[in-house]
C-alpha cells in the first residue's frame, strides 16, 4: 500500500520535511510533539452497552435509600405526635444504625444482655437538649415490611417520648399498641 503524502508546507508544492516517526518536522530539524486529541464524545459501545442513564429519576421513590426511609418514618412519627404535644419540637429524634456499646456508647444501662434496645431517651446535659434515638438496624430486623416497620418506629418513639413526658404511652398516643 501506499503511505499517505503530507500535505505541502507552502504553496510551491513541497512536501514538508519529515522528523523521527514520520511527524512533520519543526523549523529547523526538531520533531513537533504530537498535538492531543480533544476528549471524545460518550458513546454507546457496538454491542448497545455503555453509558446509560440512572434505573429512576431522584424523585422517584426507587432512588430512596433504606436508611432514608427510616429517618422519615421517624420523623412521621414524630410531626405526629408534636401536633397533640407541641413541646416536642425542643427535643432532637436521632437515628443511629445500632447501639454502642462501651465506656462511650450509648447503649443505656446494662440489666439484660439478651436484648437489643429499639430506642433510648437521652437526658439533657450542659448545653444538650434531651434526645430521643431510635436504632435503625435492630428495628428493621425485627419487621418483615414497611408497614410494620412503620408501626414498630411509631411505638418505639412513643414509647420514649412517654418516658421523657413521665406519662404512660397510652396517654402520649390513644393508638398506642392498637394494630
Amino acid at each position: 500500500m501506499d503511505s499517505p503524502v503530507p500535505p505541502p508546507a507552502d504553496a510551491g508544492g513541497t512536501p514538508a520535511p519529515t522528523g523521527t516517526g514520520g511527524t512533520p518536522a519543526a523549523p529547523g530539524g526538531a520533531a513537533r510533539p504530537p498535538v492531543p486529541a480533544g476528549p471524545r464524545p460518550r458513546r454507546r459501545d457496538r454491542h448497545g452497552r455503555g453509558m446509560r442513564g440512572p434505573v429512576a429519576p431522584p424523585q422517584v421513590p426507587l432512588s430512596v435509600s433504606r436508611a432514608d426511609s427510616f429517618v422519615d418514618l421517624v420523623y412521621d412519627s414524630r410531626d405526629r405526635l408534636e401536633r397533640r404535644w407541641p413541646q416536642l419540637a425542643d427535643i432532637d429524634f436521632l437515628v443511629v444504625e445500632v447501639p454502642g456499646f462501651g465506656p462511650d456508647g450509648d447503649a443505656g444501662p446494662a440489666g439484660d444482655d439478651e436484648t437489643v434496645p429499639l430506642g433510648r431517651l437521652l437526658p439533657a446535659t450542659g448545653e444538650q437538649q434531651e434526645r430521643v434515638v431510635v436504632y435503625r438496624r435492630p428495628v428493621e430486623i425485627r419487621t418483615k415490611n414497611r408497614y410494620e416497620r412503620a408501626l414498630l418506629v411509631h411505638e418505639v418513639v412513643v414509647e420514649q417520648v412517654a418516658e421523657l413526658l413521665g406519662l404512660a404511652p397510652e396517654s402520649v398516643d390513644p393508638r398506642y399498641g392498637q394494630d
